[in-house]
């Protein structure tokens, strides 16, 4: 299973060019979503605004290398480690998650592209493998996040199955990396009908996914990386996003804070 490419097969059926439009197609819902969701909440705005305000009560103008060396540490340490959730399972969960969809959505377009037609040359086993281990990471990541990490969940004590508008990224992005895992298992022992019925599905949940960013929180992956680097900056030059600087007093919170580990967010 794990060496299928299931675009391959899918081309008996489905001309590559189709395939490919497809990607495009959501492409374009991503960034419209993006447009529109920026247009309704005025979150661009904001971030401009308050980068002004920053900038006139800073503290210290930093030099084009100060400032590219707190961008370069933001992106390594905050962006790429997700350094922010600490050293724990929310951290673990996220990476899994985050890397796993990156290599599933990589993979999928260089299969889509480059060897979706039974034409083209054999596969290389690299980017199958690469396609299902994606899908893996990202189902272990995510189950992993909403069955049990969750804030609403773990501290609130809501029930796992509880459904508001902001879980439609999570649930989409499981619901594709799902339907595409049970695919391309079941064109591996070549089951008819069940093939077409999860590649539908896969279909619908990619379309979800992809079309619903003005509804979900995908548009987050966008904000959070820039939102990271504008409050490094802030410390770096002393603005600290015009909040007060912290406490020079000792933390003292009594032995109550031991009885338990913390899980109140």
């Amino acid at each position: 299973m794990i060496n299928i490419n299931p675009f391959s097969q899918l081309s008996n059926s489905i001309p590559p060019q189709a395939m490919q439009a497809f990607v495009f197609l959501m492409i374009i819902l991503v960034v419209l979503g993006t447009v529109v969701d920026m247009i309704h909440k005025k979150n661009v705005r904001y971030f401009f605004e308050n980068a002004k305000k920053a900038k006139k009560s800073a503290k210290k103008s930093l030099t084009k290398g100060e400032k590219t060396s707190v961008i370069v540490k933001t992106v390594a340490n905050d962006i790429l480690t997700t350094a922010e959730l600490g050293a724990g399972k929310r951290r673990a969960a996220h990476l899994l998650g985050m890397y796993g969809t990156i290599l599933f959505w990589l993979s999928s377009v260089v299969l889509i592209f480059c060897y979706s037609s039974t034409n083209s040359v054999t596969t290389p086993n690299l980017w199958p493998i690469l396609w299902h281990i994606g899908a893996i990471m990202t189902c272990l990541g995510g189950f992993w996040f909403w069955l049990f990490l969750r804030v609403d969940v773990y501290s609130e004590a809501h029930p796992w199955y509880r459904i508001v508008q902001a879980d439609l990224f999570v649930l989409s992005l499981l619901a594709s990396a799902s339907f595409g895992l049970i695919w391309s298992f079941c064109l591996s022992l070549n089951i008819k009908g069940l093939d077409n019925l999860f590649f539908i599905l896969f279909i619908v949940s990619n379309l979800v996914l992809f079309g619903g960013v003005y509804w979900s929180k995908f548009a987050h992956m966008f904000y959070k990386p820039g939102a990271a680097i504008q409050k490094n900056l802030a410390e770096a030059d002393g603005s600290r996003d015009n909040l007060p600087p912290p406490s020079d007093a000792p933390e003292q919170f009594g032995l109550g804070i031991k009885r338990e580990v913390p899980k109140h967010y």
